[in-house]
Order: C-alpha cells, then structure tokens, then sequence
C-alpha cells in the first residue's frame, strides 16, 4: 500500500474540529504559526459558534498582537489555556484577566518537557524549575486568574523525595497539533528548509500521536515522493494526517512578523559584517544595555530574555565588535550570531547553530548559561522580580523561570521607573526631563517570577541594571553600589523606591562612557576582565 498525505484546506481543518478538543501547537512570535489555519478556526467559530470550549497549549507565545493566536481570542471558543506567554496577545490577555478563560502559565521549558514525556508515554516531568515562583503549588500553582482558580484543576503538584524538593509536570493528552512546515512530500514528510528556527515541533508532534490524536501541517508546497533528502526531514510522513497549502503565502505563512523570507535567517547565507556603520543613538534602552554587557567576560555565553535585552544587547554587540569574544543565544534554540529585537525576538543573523527548541532548554536547565540578561516589571526589598503579572497586565512568564533558576550570573535589566520616563544626556550626564509614573522597586512584588532567597541560597550572582543605578543581591537584600553621573541619590532614587535599599560603603559613579556618544570600546573591556 502506498502512504499518501490528506490534502484539505485550512477551512475544512476549522470545520473538523470537534468541541472540548485539546488543540497543541508550536510557535514563537509569528515564526512557525499556521496563521491560515488560525484565521479559519476564528471565521468557523464567528459563523458558525464552533468549534467552542477548546483547551489550548502551546509552550511559546505565538503572535504580533494582531496575528497568530489572537484570532482564538474569543470565549466560548477558548475554555482554557494552558502555556507560557501572552506578552505580546492583548486580546488573550485581556480574556485573562477579564475572568472570560481558564489561564494557567506554566514555564516554557517544562511545558516542552511535558511534550516528551507525553511522547514516550511518561507520566510527566520531575523538575526544580518553578519551586519558589508562582508556579509552586505552595504558592499560586501557575494560576493566573479567579477562574482557573475556581476550576480546581491542577497543572503542577510540589513533591518531597527524601529531603529534596521537586516540582512534578504531569502529562498531558492532546486531540490535536496544528503546525507549519515548508515542503512536505506526497506521502507526508516535511521540510523546514525556509523557517528561522525548528522550534520543538518534533515532540509536539510525537505527543500528540501518543495521545491519539490528529497532526496538521500548513506547508508552501507539495513536492514529488522521495524527493527530499532525508536528512532534511524534520518530520517523518507517518506521523503526519493532513496538509492544508497555504493559500496566501505572503500574508500567512511569513518566516518573521516582518518578513516574508530572509535567507540571512534561516541560516541559508551569511551577511557580510559592517564594522563602519553608523553608531545608535544613546536611547534608554542602550544606556542600560550597555552597563549590563560590562558584566560580561570574554568567552561566556549568554542568554537573552525579551524587552530590554532583547531589544538593546544584540545590537550593542555588534556596534562594539564583540560577536567573535562572546556567543548570544536565544530560547527559540540560535546559539551564535547577532540577535534581532523587537516583534522578531528570537531570530539571528549569522548564527553559528540553530537547534531544535527542546534542546536548548536542556541546555539552560542543565549546565546553564554563563551571564543571562532579562527584564524586570517589579523588584523587592528581597531581590524577588516580577515579569508575568503586573498592575492590568498577565503576559506570563515564557522561558524566564528556566533560565533565571540555573543561570551562573543574572543581569536584570530595567527602567528605573515605568510610565513615561523620558531623559536625555547632557554633557555626559543624566537629566530626567519626565519622571515615570510607577516605582518598579516595591516593597512586594505582585508575582514572583524570581525568587531572591532562592538565588543567594544556590550563590548565583545578580545584578540590577538601570540607566541611573545598579544594585547587587546579597544575603541581607538589595544593595545600591553605582550611581549615574547627574543623578541626585536622595531625589532620582531613594525616594522613587518604597523600600530603602542597602547603601554599599564602596558606592560609586557609573563608568562615564556609558553616557558617551560613538562606540564605548566594550571589547577592550571584556578583554581587561578576563586577563585581571
């Protein structure tokens, strides 16, 4: 019998799915996303009232705030979701926070962990990732609202082995994945080969057969049989039911949000280095991020968080040359390169590797990153950070929990206040035209994504970076070590915290080239640090 792939179109894909289905998918911003199928599900529903009451997971945020998931954005639609980030779904947050769907936020390497155990008929995954967060049963239990509360489900269970505390990730059982490939053959094996990332697809899939359940691709392309090299083929045909072709490729089947196909990314060519253009202007964002790489030695390898990191560092290294002295990586699985900020996080131009998604979170679970920099909504007298519930906001905490918890050297970087802080430098020197209008240094964090206590009792090193100060964590909490040029200790710090933070004997001033136009010569810096 010879294997040939279903063909259907995205709106049959709609129509076929039953009510109460648990749907997985993979993603990461717009990368990957079956967003003709996405755009389908939400027109059957608004037509038709179904499919209705669907549970769905998914270990990564996947949209651009108007694309991707938000088209499930609807209630009855959604009952619950289960996954890590809503950062950048405004509608699904609001759903959250409205009380409309169950909302439970798990972290994103567990979540991809709880694939693999699915897959090979596991119970679940025993992990330390999460203990001490919300996350931790004794705490929140990843609930993110009244309604998931109320619901009296459970998505993680805090365990004792001897005198060891676990969390325990059970596994879950899925009706559905819905996923993106490039080409697929007619007897159903799939290519990648325009993607920027490999995502962890392979294990959601694996999960989703276990389960019994039905795998959906969104392709470019049908190609011949046995026309693809084998070694190209990210997954086998027998694993696959159906292929719907996009129809529109341009507008729903990008590689980014703000490409459509970029060979740079996908690692298919390599842009030539321009070590002679022109130097950024010394935004906030680049004041913060340029203290923060100070941290760096050279050789580390470094993880980059969403935000500030994301949007600042990649950038900085390549405008200082120091993409040869350290090695950026990125959860979506790039090690190498120069990473890209902004609705395309995750990507990277000239990278050395790009792995599939699963592996890199064993890498960051495992052994760790040297120096991981990441932002922060909320800071405490305890060293506690906040990123995954704040003031009307519930964006959830992604990779965060992963990362922070095994990483050798933690760089928060953030604003010193939040709500329309607007500075500029004069001479070299900070003036603070418009004061932001909510302290980020609180007495309580609302939500604790970072655990203080947690990080001093395992020696982690951790830094607080902003454009006017920079705090160190230690046993007895917070301690204020540098101060900005221009900056007034009592007037543009102590009283914009709510908490009074240790005040370091050896406090400083912050390097002044910080706050110079042109290039700061960070690589001389790395170079310093490592021979001292």
């Amino acid at each position: 019998m010879t294997r040939k792939v279903k063909l259907s179109t995205a709106a049959e894909v709609a129509k076929s799915i039953r009510n109460d289905s648990v749907i997985l998918t993979t993603g990461f911003s717009l990368i990957g996303v079956a967003e003709e199928i996405y755009q389908k599900i939400e027109e059957c529903f608004l037509s038709t009232g179904s499919p209705r009451d669907l549970t769905f997971v998914h270990s990564a945020g996947q949209s651009d705030t108007v694309r991707g998931m938000e088209h499930l954005a609807h209630s009855p639609l959604l009952k619950r979701i289960i996954g890590s980030h809503w950062g950048m779904s405004p509608r699904l947050e609001s759903l959250i926070t409205k009380n409309e769907i169950e909302a439970f936020c798990l972290p994103m390497g567990q979540i991809i962990s709880m694939y693999k155990a699915a897959a090979s008929g596991k119970p679940g995954v025993l992990s330390k990732v999460g203990l001490s967060t919300f996350i931790d049963p004794r705490i929140e239990g990843g609930k993110m609202n009244r309604k998931s509360i109320d619901s009296g489900a459970k998505v993680v269970h805090y365990i004792k082995i001897g005198e060891d505390d676990f969390l325990f990730y059970p596994s879950l059982k899925f009706d559905l994945y819905i996923g993106r490939g490039t080409s697929v053959d007619e007897a159903g094996n799939i290519t990648m080969e325009d993607e920027c990332a490999k995502l962890e697809v392979m294990s959601a899939v694996q999960a989703v057969k276990a389960s019994g359940g039905r795998v959906i691709f969104q392709v470019k392309r049908v190609v011949k049989k046995n026309s693809l090299n084998p070694k190209d083929v990210v997954v086998p045909g027998i694993f696959v039911d159906e292929i719907v072709i996009c129809e529109n490729p341009y507008e729903n089947h990008r590689m980014t949000s703000s490409k459509y196909y970029d060979p740079v990314f996908s690692g298919e060519l390599r842009e030539p280095q321009n070590r002679n253009h022109k130097v950024s202007e010394l935004q906030t964002k680049k004041l913060i991020g340029r203290r923060a790489i100070m941290e760096l030695n050279e050789g580390d390898v470094v993880n980059l968080g969403v935000g500030i990191p994301g949007d600042s560092v990649g950038m900085i290294i390549e405008e200082e040359g120091m993409d040869n002295q350290i090695t950026l990586s990125v959860e979506l699985g790039t090690i190498g390169g120069i990473t890209v900020g902004g609705n395309d996080f995750g990507i990277t131009k000239n990278a050395e590797a790009i792995i599939d998604k699963s592996q890199q979170f064993d890498y960051y679970n495992g052994c760790g990153v040297d120096v991981t920099f990441m932002g922060a909504a909320e800071i405490d007298l305890e060293g506690n950070v906040n990123v995954s519930k704040f003031g009307h906001r519930s964006p959830g905490c992604g990779g965060f929990i992963d990362i922070t918890q095994s990483a050798k050297k933690l760089v928060f970087c953030s604003t010193f206040t939040s709500g329309g802080l607007d500075l500029d430098i004069v001479d070299g020197e900070i003036r603070i035209k418009r004061e932001g209008k909510f302290n980020k240094f609180v007495n309580r964090v609302q939500q604790i994504t970072f655990n203080g206590k947690l990080a001093s009792k395992y020696k982690q090193k951790v830094i607080f970076v902003t454009e006017r100060a920079v705090f160190t964590l230690g046993e007895d909490g917070l301690a204020l070590t540098e101060i900005a040029p221009g900056i007034d200790l009592e007037k543009d710090i102590l009283s914009k915290m709510d908490f009074v933070p240790i005040i370091s004997n050896e406090l400083k001033m912050m390097d002044a080239s910080i706050y110079s136009r042109g290039r700061m010569q960070l690589s001389n810096f790395a170079k310093q640090k490592l021979e001292s």
